[in-house]
């Protein structure tokens, strides 16, 4: 749970699923993980709470009917290019994870997540850091092995030691396991983590020239 000597970080919550969005609202409330001040169903609700709402944070679902997550991101961080999001996800959608990490977002995890996770992810980006639910991470990195050849990945750029990393994040090691494992720290884990997330996703998905980074 986060310190009470630590200022709760005002998070706003967009889903369209009612009864996910509540158990939200209701873990990040009784585990004191933040202060839920504005829910919405779409982008569109969002932006109208954003027009005279100050979140920290926000809690973002990507597939969304009206205006989903991607969109409404993009906007958003238009017109607070300093606000935090974590993008809320399932398996199968690996498209959109790039497009999110296109725009800057640093924070990506699971529906199926636990309080504990969450609360991780909160405390990362808004400590300015990335964070990737680690389950995720693995099923994208073993897609992408499995459809790449050892070629293709040097074209990519992908050095030694993230080679190394990758390995055992295939393995199922943690953060903690890998750095352990390579004698290097947990930020330098993540630098590399970072890396090759950025340069799988410009694999399959290039970056369009007409789209403005928006970086932390």
């Amino acid at each position: 749970m986060i310190s009470n000597m630590t200022k709760k970080p005002d998070i706003i919550i967009v889903d369209n699923n009612r009864t996910f969005r509540q158990g939200l609202i209701f873990l990040v409330t009784i585990d004191n993980v933040g202060t839920v001040i504005g829910k919405a169903s779409n982008g569109e609700e969002f932006l109208e709470l954003l027009s005279h709402l100050k979140p920290d944070l926000v809690l973002m679902d990507i597939n969304m009917p009206q205006m989903d997550g991607i969109e409404a991101t993009k906007k958003a961080l238009e017109i607070m290019p300093d606000l935090k999001i974590i993008a809320f996800t399932m398996f199968g959608e690996e498209e959109y994870y790039y497009k999110m990490m296109e725009l800057g977002v640093k924070g990506f995890i699971l529906k199926s997540s636990g309080i504990d996770e969450l609360e991780k992810a909160i405390q990362d980006v808004i400590k300015g850091e990335s964070y990737f639910s680690e389950e995720l991470l693995k099923k994208i990195i073993i897609n992408f092995d499995r459809k790449t050849t050892n070629k293709s990945i040097e074209n990519i750029g992908i050095n030694d030691l993230e080679m190394e990393v990758m390995k055992h994040i295939c393995q199922g090691c943690t953060h903690d396991e890998i750095a352990q494992k390579l004698s290097i720290s947990l930020l330098t884990v993540k630098s590399h983590q970072s890396n090759l997330l950025e340069k799988i996703g410009r694999t399959y998905i290039p970056f369009s020239n007409q789209t403005n980074k928006i970086m932390n």
